[in-house]
């Protein structure tokens, strides 16, 4: 057995030694890796010019506001359209173009209008006696006398006829709707063009169809920003409420931690159990009805997932998975019972360091306000390198055309070589896009963009990380709790990894970072194959985003622990990732018994706080109660604050969780640490608590008297 012993610390690393100055956290350390924390900080410098060049070129306005043919802002001040908000289509039948989706612009002359029209009218007949009100549809600067009512309509300088209209995400769409089955325009199912022709309003309906379907997803924002200004205050009080809650559960985990966590336990074997007799039930049940004895493979895929649970083979499946569950779950609590009564123990003495360092609890605000940073810089950049392109000008036509949708001046096209090639072709305006250096860099910096927010994320979350390890860490360390403990050491802990170790943290960070730019390509990569119908190309993607998947997980892990080691040793992050996963491996039965009963309970915690939230949500914003005298506001949509209450309480109470589970994972490193350093004697006492040692049938002998 001792060979063995001997041998199995050979293959993982060799087991800490006393020493007699070790007291916990190392307080005279040096910098660590600092090749990395200047990289970081090039980075970020290049990082901000990025930043300052997007907002140089930039305009946000042009993914907010509507443009008409020649790029010009509508209803904006300073501009020549201030007055016209409103964006008016000469013919929303061709929108139903496939350069709709091509261009994301209309193939027919638009213009910015004051309002959206409220009668119908058409050309011919404003032509001889109403044409006051119809030449604000027409293009700026037109002149009736000049040009021929078919000049007018061959040059695109006035639409054909005018329809009722209102505005929708500013722009004018015809107040379609349907009167006893049939299609009308408001009180009208045909219209007459500005020839003279009677057409049906149907084709009118389905060009607005097309263009609605193009801002769709403008008009849902737009309704999801009007049910978020008269719900945010109810928002804020449902997170309050969950708030509330984690701190409830953090509290009862301090008083109660053994007797919830045996309850959860007892809870999953009676659940298991009674989903094991449902099973059974529902077997015997449909036994002798008919078509319950297909098989699954003879039924094949089907959409309707219900049909399966008429099947007598899908219940004895369920029976079988969950009986073997039921079976692993007893074996473990019987051969490991010693092993969870250690991470119970941990649970607990977790919970009385949370309440000497009662800040570190605040501590994931100054998390969330950094990412907070993180996340508005990134969105900020990504927002202006997108709109920094320049006006592009194409040539459209509704008939064959040689030089179709090639680019154009609009100042110059009336006397062009193109002109005159397609008589009626119009110089509109089509996208934002460039030709220069700088927008051809921008599909670059817009990746650089990407990675700089995972790396900062990144270094965010591992600085809270060492922070929080270093404050528990010299918890764990006095020997005299609390009276040992450092006066404040939080903050202590944070200046240290500051101070010493953010080329550690940037390292961990990089790594992590590089591995999430590479799956958020291969999830590019994935979309843009989606209509291939190469098997092999697919399973092949499949395998590697399984892959980058596993990796990322395992990288998170070993920095964990990492940062624990770095905030305890003040080593390297290499040297320390190889310290702590060696330590690990040496212990890897109590390792995975304690990460799987914590994530468990932790899990467990975090879905009451979500659960509870939700369902209060769910109830006041469907109105089905009323809190005092005040109901909830009317809504477009009533799932935008359900949802965004359990989003946030999941994310509150994650932040909370995430305090205690950095907590157990440090004092648990500490914990193997202490009982490969120390052996109970006078001159080398463990650390641990009594309830750990009296688990352990560990004692400290007392001193000598002398």
């Amino acid at each position: 057995m001792g060979g063995e012993r001997q041998h199995y610390y050979g293959k993982h690393g060799t087991p800490q030694k006393y020493d007699p100055t070790f007291k916990g956290p190392i307080y005279n350390r040096g910098c660590t890796d600092i090749i990395c924390c200047v990289a970081l900080l090039v980075a970020i410098v290049g990082y901000v010019a990025v930043g300052i060049i997007a907002w140089t070129h930039g305009d946000p306005r042009k993914v907010i506001y509507p443009t008409d043919s020649r790029g010009q802002f509508c209803g904006q001040k300073g501009t020549k359209n201030a007055d016209k908000p409103y964006l008016f289509y000469f013919n929303i039948v061709k929108c139903a173009s496939p350069l709709v989706l091509l261009e994301f612009q209309c193939p027919t002359p638009q213009i910015c209008v004051e309002k959206c029209p409220d009668r119908y009218l058409t050309l011919l007949n404003a032509w001889a006696s109403d044409f006051e009100y119809y030449q604000q549809f027409c293009v700026p600067g037109f002149q009736k006398s000049r040009k021929s009512v078919a000049e007018a309509l061959r040059d695109g300088d006035c639409p054909a006829v005018l329809t009722p209209s209102k505005p929708l995400a500013q722009r004018c769409f015809p107040a379609v709707h349907a009167h006893k089955g049939v299609v009308m325009v408001g009180n009208e199912t045909t219209y007459e063009d500005g020839l003279g022709h009677r057409k049906n309003v149907t084709d009118l309906l389905e060009g607005a169809k097309k263009a609605n379907g193009v801002l769709e997803a403008r008009q849902l924002a737009m309704r999801i920003f009007e049910d978020y200004t008269v719900s945010w205050y109810w928002i804020i009080i449902g997170l309050v409420i969950a708030m509330m809650l984690s701190l409830l559960f953090v509290i009862l985990l301090r008083f109660l931690a053994g007797i919830m966590v045996w309850v959860m336990i007892v809870m999953v074997i009676l659940v298991l159990g009674y989903g094991i007799f449902h099973c059974y039930m529902e077997y015997a049940r449909l036994r002798n009805e008919a078509g319950s004895d297909v098989s699954v493979v003879d039924l094949g895929f089907q959409t309707d997932l219900r049909v399966y649970l008429h099947l007598r083979q899908t219940w004895i499946a369920f029976m079988i998975i969950l009986s073997i569950l039921e079976g692993i779950i007893i074996l473990m609590l019987i051969f490991l019972r010693k092993r969870i009564l250690i991470a119970i123990a941990l649970i607990k003495e977790a919970s009385r360091a949370v309440g000497y360092v009662m800040c570190s609890m605040l501590y994931p605000l100054v998390t969330f306000f950094l990412l907070c940073l993180c996340i508005a810089y990134w969105a900020s950049t990504a927002v202006f390198l997108s709109t920094s392109n320049e006006a592009v000008y194409k040539i459209f036509n509704d008939t064959a055309c040689p030089v179709a949708r090639k680019t154009c001046d609009p100042e110059t096209f009336p006397g062009s070589n193109e002109s005159r090639l397609c008589p009626g072709a119009r110089c509109q305006f089509a996208f934002y896009g460039g030709e220069s250096g700088y927008h051809r860099a921008l599909l670059g910096l817009q990746i650089f963009n990407v990675f700089m927010f995972f790396w900062l994320v990144n270094f965010v979350l591992a600085l809270g990380q060492v922070t929080l390890a270093g404050a528990f860490a010299s918890y764990y360390w006095a020997l005299r709790k609390p009276d040992d403990l450092p006066a404040f050491p939080l903050f202590s802990a944070f200046g240290r990894a500051l101070r010493y170790h953010t080329g550690s943290l940037a390292f961990g960070a990089l790594i992590l970072a590089i591995v999430q730019v590479i799956r958020v390509m291969l999830e590019y990569l994935d979309h843009r194959l989606k209509a291939a119908e190469n098997k092999f190309a697919k399973f092949l993607m499949t395998c590697l985003k399984c892959c980058f998947w596993c990796l990322e997980k395992f990288i998170k892990f070993l920095n964990r622990n990492a940062y624990i080691m770095i905030a305890i040793y003040g080593t390297n992050f290499c040297t320390s990732a190889r310290n702590a996963f060696f330590l690990l491996m040496r212990n890897i039965i109590r390792v995975a018994v304690l990460d799987k009963v914590t994530d468990f309970l932790f899990l467990l915690g975090k879905l009451l706080v979500v659960g509870s939230v939700g369902i209060l949500a769910f109830f006041f914003f469907t109105h089905r109660i009323r809190i005092v005298q005040d109901t909830a506001p009317p809504l477009n949509y009533y799932w935008v604050p359900i949802l965004t209450v359990i989003l946030g309480s999941y994310l509150i109470a994650h932040g909370f969780f995430s305090v205690y589970g950095m907590c157990v994972d440090t004092l648990f490193l500490c914990f193997l640490e202490d009982l490969e350093r120390n052996d109970g004697s006078a001159e080398r006492p463990y650390f641990m608590s009594s309830n750990l040692k009296k688990l352990l049938n560990k004692t400290n002998k007392k001193p000598a008297e002398s």
